[in-house]
């Protein structure tokens, strides 16, 4: 088995030889970063989270969390495509037939195949396990109807997993499924290219899905299985890709704040802005912001590889700290930084921009915070 250990240093090479020099024409661009996705490709780290006995590295949410941090460190856009990728990828795999194995898992694993997840719509908005797009079943498969929104590597990806709700009247409600949908299934087709703000390379695209006809062996697990994969896969897993992805932006924040204090200096006093007593300060407790958010991420990580059947709670409050976190230690690193930092093209102007993404993202911090409250009032999560 890889250990973490060899699958950080194999990103850290990734993202300083290929991701950090494309990553701003990434963003200036909305490009899609297909060279370091296939650089990520090529090393095996596309099958991070494929079990060992299905040919993958067989690690969890910390091997995750640490590598999208490496990623998010130098391009976010990045780090939230193989993230995404990641989550799919469990999802895939977590009940996999042979079929599926064959068709997705094995090409994942062999770096021939991107997977993601195609979960939110507008009429639902955070609420994305509440999917209003059908899925219609009858001698021949399913019949698969209706259109998902901010769709992570949308159009770039080979495969995507749909959650669905069952078309038929009779079914109970809250039938809902999950299901693989081919990147070239006929009915496909994608709404215009992504123009956010931040995370302008994730290709966060529409999908509209027309009378897309997909064979039984699409549906993962069992019909209705879809709140068990938000749960036990979906979210432990996506929590993690965003928490590591953010970590790595207030990382590089904090070290660009740093660089910059050691070298500029005040020539009508002959001191560097390090020997500023206010800055010391300053970058003093946005080092420990940084720190124990990553000591929170780390900790809930591991608290679900290890099979703390508690560690979902550590997970939801891992993401929605780290949210507050990065949006203020980079606007702290900014202030520290001045007018350099502040200028159209700055790597602390594309971590602002990206950082912001991070509350908006479903489940969003608030969402969030309310699912904490009530798991720990032994409430139901999804009262309304």
């Amino acid at each position: 088995m890889v250990s973490i250990a060899t699958a950080v240093k194999t990103s850290e090479e990734i993202a300083r030889e290929v991701v950090a020099p494309s990553a701003d024409l990434v963003d200036q661009n909305a490009q899609w970063p297909r060279q370091a996705i296939q650089s990520l490709q090529s090393t095996g780290l596309t099958g991070l989270v494929i079990p060992q006995e299905l040919g993958g590295m067989g690690h969890g949410l910390l091997a995750l969390t640490r590598v999208c941090e490496v990623l998010g460190g130098e391009c976010a856009s990045t780090a939230i495509c193989f993230g995404m990728h990641s989550v799919g990828a469990s999802v895939i795999a977590a009940n996999a037939t042979d079929e599926q194995c064959e068709q997705f898992v094995q090409p994942i694993v062999a770096g021939k195949h991107i997977t993601t997840l195609s979960l939110s719509e507008a009429g639902t908005g955070s609420h994305f396990y509440l999917p209003q797009t059908s899925l219609e079943a009858d001698d021949n498969g399913f019949a698969l109807n209706g259109q998902k929104t901010f769709v992570t590597n949308g159009s770039n990806a080979d495969s995507y997993v749909v959650s669905t709700v069952a078309a038929d009247p009779d079914a109970p409600m809250g039938q809902f499924s999950c299901v693989v949908v081919p990147g070239g299934a006929n009915g496909v087709s994608w709404g215009a290219n992504w123009d956010g703000m931040g995370m302008r390379g994730n290709s966060s695209r529409t999908m509209d899905l027309s009378n897309v006809r997909l064979p039984p062996s699409s549906l993962l697990g069992n019909k209705g299985d879809q709140i068990w994969y938000i749960f036990n896969v979906v979210c432990p897993y996506f929590l993690v890709a965003m928490s590591g992805t953010y970590l790595g932006i207030m990382n590089s924040a904090l070290e660009d704040a740093k660089q910059h204090l050691s070298k500029r200096h005040h020539t009508h006093v002959g001191l560097t802005l390090a020997q500023v007593s206010v800055l010391q300060h300053r970058l003093g407790q946005q080092w420990g912001v940084v720190e124990r958010t990553r000591r929170l991420v780390y900790h809930a990580a591991k608290r679900f590889d290890d099979g703390d059947p508690d560690a979902l709670i550590a997970l939801m409050s891992a993401k929605a700290e780290v949210a507050d976190s990065v949006v203020s230690v980079v606007n702290e690193a900014m202030t520290m930084v001045g007018g350099i930092g502040y200028r159209d093209g700055s790597r602390l102007h594309r971590f602002m921009r990206d950082a912001r993404a991070s509350h908006l993202m479903s489940p969003t911090t608030d969402m969030l915070r309310i699912w904490i409250g009530r798991a720990l009032l032994g409430q139901p999560l999804l009262a309304d």
